[in-house]
């Protein structure tokens, strides 16, 4: 079995705050798979879908963000799943807005639910995927920020995030972490690359706008 943990605070208080963008990506996942997250256990609750003879969890902490580790070690300890079938999914404010990176480890950084899993099971060597929220204004206290909401204009960033992290879960159980790494990592440089290299056209054509008008 994979068990697939999505980070978040339960409630719809935090529906759509940043925090939770782990939920949503469950959320999202859950729906393309035809199944929903209901079922109550091990302080969270969860849901399952089997793909190519293969069982796949989904998970939902109900603790609280900071206690995640209480529902993550406990399905791991019941279902007596391998560490290498954990993928943990969760904001990250080291990360631009948007972007999305499969890592192999890793240590919790400022995040209270990882730094909670970690503690829970007494090992950072599991795969996690981050999805970035960008970093709060300076001044601005980080706990303000997590728990706030995405401004309209991030929404396409946010959706399209989402929806790579879908498919990193899909490479993670079918092929490994190696090849989630790979192909989602690579994408999103390859999309940077690709955008840097569209500016100049841009650019040109601004210049040639501005020509045109002054004519």
């Amino acid at each position: 079995m994979h068990l697939i943990v999505g980070l978040g605070n339960i409630g719809k208080e935090y529906d759509g705050t940043r925090h939770n963008i782990g939920f949503e990506t469950l959320d999202y996942l859950s729906g393309k798979k035809g199944i929903t997250i209901t079922k109550k256990e091990q302080h969270g609750v969860t849901g399952v879908y089997r793909e190519e003879g293969q069982k796949i969890m989904l998970a939902k902490p109900t603790t609280y963000m900071n206690n995640s580790g209480l529902c993550v070690a406990g399905l791991m300890n019941f279902y007596d799943i391998p560490l290498e079938n954990l993928l943990v999914i969760y904001d990250d404010i080291d990360l631009a807005t948007g972007d999305v990176r499969v890592r192999q480890r890793g240590s919790a950084g400022t995040h209270n639910g990882m730094r909670s899993i970690i503690q829970h099971l007494g090992n950072p060597e599991f795969s996690r995927i981050r999805i970035g929220i960008g970093r709060p204004r300076l001044g601005s206290e980080l706990v303000h920020y997590v728990l706030g909401r995405f401004p309209k204009s991030e929404f396409p960033a946010m959706e399209n995030a989402v929806m790579e992290a879908a498919k990193g879960v899909d490479i993670f159980v079918k092929d490994g972490v190696d090849l989630a790494m790979n192909r989602i990592n690579v994408r999103k440089k390859a999309d940077q690359k690709k955008h840097a290299e569209k500016k100049p056209d841009e650019k040109k054509t601004a210049e040639s706008n501005e020509l045109e008008k002054s004519e």
